[in-house]
């Protein structure tokens, strides 16, 4: 149960973020930089009387209608949620908070707008969820098209961008199509970060006191492996364990007391699923 509310925690605070990057960095500049959001910048134009929250609420409603009759029962809960929680933060911010553009300069917006929808974005999906609307459409294509996932979110968002250079010049239509190419890689990156932890190799005369240390003190398993020296010949023990980057220092501090000649190797791991971290899911 604790586990449920925290990740709809995140999926707030994610969704809180992607709408603050819309409302003051890209709405206000014209950016349409994909996705149904971007889609929503466009139509308000032709159609000023509707706001961009709840156009967004809208069309995710008609996406979701669409995704049951041709997908069945396919969408998670946490997806709605997420989906129309960042239509409902919209409204609210335009309805009571008359939101302007924080900076005129288009790379600038373009820029920090996309950064902040990439660090809200990349919080949704860490807690299993998605903000819903294209990934419907992609679905769809995938389906009955047999198109990847990925490729159908691009054509989409290529789409939508270039109805942004049409509506609004092709001078915003290329920041956001930039928009759309560093938020994909910016996403990835975060999620990356989000689980990043060392992955530790070490050969010790004093190894033994070294597991001790992990198991007791960080609190995480380690695993002997048998090794032969290549130079010596010897049996040789090898220890394995996986940390994380505070755990790393503080067992770095104790290998340099215990034994200073210690030959240790650190790689970085960008996910780790099992005893001690993530559930495999």
């Amino acid at each position: 149960m604790r586990e449920k509310v925290r990740e709809y925690i995140l999926i707030f605070i994610g969704v809180f973020l992607v709408a603050i990057s819309l409302e003051y960095f890209f709405i206000p500049n014209n950016i349409a930089a994909g996705g149904l959001t971007g889609l929503a910048i466009v139509i308000n134009h032709y159609i000023p009387a509707i706001s961009t929250g709840p156009l967004v609420f809208i069309m995710d409603l008609f996406l979701f209608i669409v995704g049951f009759i041709f997908l069945g029962k396919n969408f998670g809960v946490k997806t709605i949620v997420s989906s129309f929680s960042l239509a409902g933060m919209m409204t609210i911010i335009e309805n009571y908070f008359a939101p302007q553009a924080l900076t005129n300069d288009l790379m600038l917006a373009s820029i920090f707008g996309t950064l902040i929808t990439a660090v809200g974005m990349a919080i949704v999906f860490n807690a299993n969820s998605s903000t819903g609307g294209t990934d419907t459409i992609a679905k769809i294509m995938n389906k009955f098209f047999h198109i990847d996932i990925g490729k159908s979110l691009l054509a989409v968002d290529f789409i939508v961008t270039l109805l942004g250079a049409i509506t609004f010049g092709i001078n915003i239509g290329l920041y956001g199509l930039l928009s759309v190419i560093i938020n994909g890689i910016a996403i990835d990156k975060f999620i990356e970060g989000f689980h990043a932890c060392k992955e530790v190799t070490i050969i010790s005369t004093k190894s033994d006191e070294i597991s001790k240390f992990i198991m007791d003190e960080l609190e995480r398993g380690c695993t002997f492996l048998k090794g032969i020296g290549g130079f010596s010949g010897k049996d040789t023990c090898v220890l394995y364990a996986v940390l994380g980057r505070n755990e790393f220092i503080k067992l770095k501090q104790h290998i340099s007391k215990v034994d200073p000649k210690a030959f240790i190797t650190v790689g970085e791991v960008h996910e780790v699923m099992g005893e001690g971290f993530r559930n495999i899911q």
